[in-house]
């Protein structure tokens, strides 16, 4: 006989919460930052299976489950192949020579003291044109992370400034996919929507660069001087150091200004950047093929002597794509920064994604997220209490969904009625969703917006998100904002229209 099927209870919804948040804790406790590395993606999985197990045993069936599971996998399908392209784009633009000469510039132009303040403007604005933290992130980020640690600053503050910057803009700029999202779940205007979240993401913003203000102020920058030169001197050695090299980054920011997808975007800067390595940066290209020829055995090395040139660039190219690049120097740190591991670095963030997303597609497809989250509705009895419980549901769909999108579609739909029983302007929603669901996502390691920027950057996601002062400032002060009803937009009545 067939079982029937009941709705979750809350008590079993949050036993593979329970479960995860506990053997996560163990597992990171035990592998420290290695817990990325492969024993975070064996928790998430495990986690799926305890609540698969609770699924079954209410009456899902397994076909379901599954089902439940592809959905949630096929909407990170995007993130993922952004992923393995931003990976061929961050080889082919250190073999070009963009990301050094970046570095070299960067250097001679940036004080310590005011390089945290810096980098957080200028990825403000490079996401504000672009609409994308994560393409921000991916070109001037990598950039910044190199000049920062030139400079002698800790990694998780660089990273911070960055990921600050790159959120804000993220979340202000109209061509931002999260930022079109968020008003059209809650039932406004994408220019009121932005408006309105002047509100806090202003005060957000202003408190984060004064923080990194006072931080750059009483970094300790003796022997920086001395370091930079070195460092300098290292780049200008290997690399033919251009301004003309900077036509690659132009380019791919004015292609997706002009609302270029991201994809396209990023191969064509890709292309561009091989073209470039093989121009400018010709001896380092065929240094690198010869290394594969020798890898690869006798038939490249026969194809190496009949047309030397061509196999050289080929392969030089190609394994920049794909696979691993390390420039050797005359300075350590230089080596250090100057590595890259191709579409093939990426596997272990994509492998951390998906097993993410089988725990947020058995969650989501059995029912227990929203029961968790009707919850906590029930519970609400003020707009301060609203917004709060607003913003919570956002950070809990980030953590336990692992996806920025559904942490942002899912609380939408929940609260837009509630919002408008309690007669509350949908701006009111829109601006939160955005302050807790958009910002929050990175601060999560298997989340896609977590794992993506650790993987970028090459920083664990719990070295960086202490520094991230923004995305954490943000949810709390919607929260604040709510509680003391400053600006709370009420709905108005629209008066009867006179023939």
């Amino acid at each position: 006989m067939a079982t029937e099927r009941s709705e979750p209870n809350l008590i079993q919804s949050f036993i593979p919460i329970i479960f995860l948040i506990v053997a996560l804790s163990i597992n990171v406790g035990l592998f420290g930052d290695a817990a990325l590395d492969g024993s975070n993606q064996i928790i998430l999985i495990l986690s799926a299976t305890v609540a698969t197990g609770v699924a079954l045993k209410i009456g899902f069936k397994w076909k379901e489950i599954e089902s439940g599971i592809l959905k949630s996998i096929n909407s990170a399908m995007a993130s993922i192949l952004i992923l393995l392209f931003i990976g061929s784009l961050a080889g082919t633009w250190l073999l070009s020579g963009v990301v050094p000469a970046m570095i070299y510039y960067g250097l001679q132009i940036l004080n310590p003291s005011i390089f945290l303040f810096a980098s957080c403007i200028v990825c403000s604005v490079v996401s504000l044109a672009t609409g994308s933290s994560w393409t921000t992130a991916a070109t001037v980020g990598i950039a910044l992370m190199g000049i920062g640690k030139a400079l002698g600053i800790s990694e998780g503050l660089i990273a911070g400034s960055i990921l600050s910057g790159a959120y804000f803009g993220d979340k202000m700029s109209p061509l931002s996919d999260t930022t079109n999202l968020a008003p059209a779940m809650a039932g406004t205007d994408l220019f009121t929507h932005i408006r309105y979240m002047t509100i806090t993401t202003i005060p957000s913003i202003s408190i984060t660069l004064i923080i990194f203000l006072f931080i750059g102020f009483n970094l300790d920058s003796s022997g920086s001087i001395n370091a930079t030169a070195d460092i300098l001197q290292a780049i200008d050695d290997k690399f033919y150091i251009s301004p003309w090299l900077f036509i690659v980054p132009a380019v791919v920011v004015i292609l997706i200004v002009k609302k270029i997808p991201a994809l396209p975007a990023i191969l064509i800067g890709t292309i561009l950047a091989s073209i470039f390595a093989m121009i400018f940066q010709k001896d380092m290209v065929m240094d690198v093929a010869s290394e594969q020829v020798t890898a690869y055995g006798f038939l490249l090395d026969r194809l190496s002597s009949a047309f030397p040139i061509f196999t050289g660039l080929f392969l030089g190219t190609v394994q920049s794509l794909f696979g691993d690049v390390n420039i050797t120097t005359s300075n350590e740190l230089v080596n250090e920064l100057l590595s890259s591991g191709g579409m093939k670095g990426m596997l272990g963030t994509i492998w951390l994604i998906i097993s993410a997303m089988i725990f947020g597609g058995v969650m989501e497809g059995s029912g227990m997220l929203k029961t968790i989250a009707s919850s906590i509705i029930r519970l609400v009895n003020s707009t301060g209490a609203l917004i709060a419980s607003t913003a919570g549901t956002c950070v809990f769909f980030n953590i336990t969904a692992s996806d920025q999108y559904l942490a942002i579609v899912v609380p939408g739909r929940m609260y837009s009625d509630i919002y408008q029983r309690k007669g509350l302007a949908p701006e009111n929603l829109s601006r939160t969703l955005e302050d807790s669901g958009t910002v929050t996502s990175v601060l999560v390691p298997w989340n896609t917006c977590g794992a993506y920027h650790s993987q970028v950057l090459s920083v664990s996601t719990f070295t960086f998100a202490p520094y991230c002062f923004f995305n954490i400032i943000s949810p709390l002060m919607t929260i604040l904002i709510g509680t003391i009803g400053y600006k709370v937009k009420k709905l108005t009545k629209k008066e009867p229209e006179v023939a």
